[in-house]
Protein backbone atom coordinates (compact mmCIF):
# COMPACT_ATOMS: atom_id res chain seq x y z
CA UNK A 1 0.00 0.00 0.00
CA UNK A 2 1.44 2.88 -1.08
CA UNK A 3 1.50 6.24 1.21
CA UNK A 4 4.14 8.19 -1.46
CA UNK A 5 2.32 11.33 -1.94
CA UNK A 6 2.81 12.10 -5.49
CA UNK A 7 1.79 8.32 -6.34
CA UNK A 8 -1.76 9.19 -4.56
CA UNK A 9 -1.71 12.88 -6.42
CA UNK A 10 -1.63 11.13 -9.35
CA UNK A 11 -4.35 8.60 -8.67
CA UNK A 12 -6.42 10.69 -7.36
CA UNK A 13 -6.04 12.93 -10.42
CA UNK A 14 -7.52 10.55 -12.56
CA UNK A 15 -10.83 10.85 -13.23
CA UNK A 16 -11.81 7.24 -13.70
CA UNK A 17 -10.23 6.36 -10.23
CA UNK A 18 -12.55 9.28 -8.65
CA UNK A 19 -15.44 8.07 -10.06
CA UNK A 20 -14.56 4.27 -8.90
CA UNK A 21 -14.01 5.31 -5.48
CA UNK A 22 -17.36 7.64 -5.41
CA UNK A 23 -19.27 4.84 -6.90
CA UNK A 24 -18.29 2.37 -4.59
CA UNK A 25 -18.18 3.95 -1.19
CA UNK A 26 -21.94 3.31 -1.00
CA UNK A 27 -22.02 -0.66 -2.26
CA UNK A 28 -19.78 -3.17 -4.01
CA UNK A 29 -20.05 -3.38 -7.98
CA UNK A 30 -18.73 -5.52 -10.92
CA UNK A 31 -16.53 -3.67 -12.95
CA UNK A 32 -18.62 -4.65 -15.60
CA UNK A 33 -21.16 -2.16 -13.73
CA UNK A 34 -18.25 0.30 -13.54
CA UNK A 35 -18.03 0.92 -16.89
CA UNK A 36 -21.33 1.53 -17.03
CA UNK A 37 -21.62 3.90 -14.81
CA UNK A 38 -18.31 5.62 -15.22
CA UNK A 39 -18.57 5.72 -18.80
CA UNK A 40 -15.64 3.69 -19.80
CA UNK A 41 -14.31 0.41 -21.38
CA UNK A 42 -14.09 -2.28 -19.32
CA UNK A 43 -9.76 -2.49 -19.93
CA UNK A 44 -9.87 0.98 -18.66
CA UNK A 45 -11.96 -0.16 -15.07
CA UNK A 46 -9.18 -2.90 -14.82
CA UNK A 47 -6.56 -0.97 -15.21
CA UNK A 48 -7.80 2.03 -12.91
CA UNK A 49 -8.88 -1.35 -10.24
CA UNK A 50 -5.72 -2.44 -10.28
CA UNK A 51 -3.87 1.21 -9.50
CA UNK A 52 -6.58 2.07 -6.68
CA UNK A 53 -6.00 -1.72 -5.33
CA UNK A 54 -1.94 -1.39 -5.29
CA UNK A 55 -2.60 1.81 -3.01
CA UNK A 56 -4.80 -0.01 -0.46
CA UNK A 57 -7.66 2.84 -1.75
CA UNK A 58 -10.11 -0.37 -3.12
CA UNK A 59 -10.91 -4.20 -2.37
CA UNK A 60 -12.33 -7.31 -4.35
CA UNK A 61 -14.46 -10.05 -3.00
CA UNK A 62 -15.97 -12.78 -4.91
CA UNK A 63 -19.79 -12.83 -5.29
CA UNK A 64 -21.95 -15.81 -6.92
CA UNK A 65 -24.47 -15.21 -9.02
CA UNK A 66 -27.86 -17.21 -8.92
CA UNK A 67 -27.02 -19.71 -11.89
CA UNK A 68 -23.62 -20.73 -10.15
CA UNK A 69 -21.08 -18.07 -11.82
CA UNK A 70 -18.78 -16.20 -9.96
CA UNK A 71 -17.81 -12.71 -10.48
CA UNK A 72 -15.59 -9.97 -8.70
CA UNK A 73 -17.25 -6.93 -6.86
CA UNK A 74 -15.36 -4.14 -5.85
CA UNK A 75 -15.42 -1.49 -2.88
CA UNK A 76 -13.91 1.88 -2.20
CA UNK A 77 -11.79 1.17 1.21
CA UNK A 78 -10.97 4.75 1.65
CA UNK A 79 -12.84 6.20 5.12
CA UNK A 80 -10.48 9.64 4.65
CA UNK A 81 -7.29 11.11 2.65
CA UNK A 82 -5.66 13.97 4.90
CA UNK A 83 -3.24 16.37 3.26
CA UNK A 84 -0.50 18.03 5.85
CA UNK A 85 2.73 20.46 5.40
CA UNK A 86 5.02 20.31 7.77
CA UNK A 87 8.72 22.24 7.68
CA UNK A 88 8.50 21.87 4.48
CA UNK A 89 7.28 18.24 3.09
CA UNK A 90 3.71 16.91 2.27
CA UNK A 91 2.73 14.33 4.06
CA UNK A 92 -0.25 11.98 3.61
CA UNK A 93 -2.27 10.14 5.81
CA UNK A 94 -4.29 7.75 4.54
CA UNK A 95 -7.38 6.26 6.47
CA UNK A 96 -8.78 3.02 5.09
CA UNK A 97 -11.98 0.41 6.01
CA UNK A 98 -10.62 -2.83 7.82
CA UNK A 99 -11.58 -5.91 5.72
CA UNK A 100 -14.08 -8.03 7.68
CA UNK A 101 -11.37 -10.95 7.65
CA UNK A 102 -8.71 -8.66 8.99
CA UNK A 103 -11.40 -7.32 11.73
CA UNK A 104 -12.50 -11.20 12.74
CA UNK A 105 -8.78 -12.21 12.33
CA UNK A 106 -8.09 -9.20 14.71
CA UNK A 107 -10.56 -9.89 17.39
CA UNK A 108 -10.16 -13.92 17.17
CA UNK A 109 -6.61 -12.95 17.77
CA UNK A 110 -7.67 -10.50 21.08
CA UNK A 111 -9.79 -13.76 22.46
CA UNK A 112 -6.73 -15.64 22.73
Amino acid sequence: MSEDPSELFALLDDEYARAILTETSDRAMSARTLSERCDASLPTIYRRLDRLEECGLIGDRTEIAPDGNHYSVYEARLERLEVTLEEGALAVEVTREEDVADRFTRLWEGLR
